[in-house]
């Protein structure tokens, strides 16, 4: 595995246990499991402030000012500040995400729009 090391970051990923965390990751078959998994993992707070950190990511990609990310997140512009630092390094964590999440978006939208209707409600994808 390769070895993440800066100065921000000094993270041992042979440990034990962050290995075992990110084998679990990887053992996640779908959204189910991965909403049961954080909600024993996390607290709600902090499944929130995640969230609010990966969104003020995709906020950030997209130019929106720190203002409106605080408005948006309740992030305190310390913590905007670093995620933009993370979002234009060179580990590109924040990166790979953001991009598989607007492929995953991309396809699911083409595909509502190619379904076929049988009624009110119902459709074949």
């Amino acid at each position: 595995m390769k070895e993440i090391n800066t100065k921000e970051n000094k993270i041992n990923w042979d440990k034990k246990e962050n290995k075992q965390l990110i084998e679990a990751f990887l053992t996640l078959k779908n959204a189910d499991e991965t909403k049961r998994f954080l909600r024993d993992l996390m607290t709600e707070k902090e499944i929130s402030e995640f969230s609010n950190r990966l969104e003020a990511a995709s906020l950030l990609a997209q130019d929106v000012q720190y203002n409106a990310i605080i408005e948006n997140t309740g992030l305190s512009s310390t913590t905007i500040a670093r995620i933009s630092k993370w979002l234009k390094g060179t580990l590109g964590g924040y990166r790979l995400i953001l991009a598989r999440l607007s492929n995953t978006s991309t396809k699911l939208s083409a595909s509502h729009h190619n379904s076929s209707k049988l009624g009110k409600g119902l459709s074949l994808s």
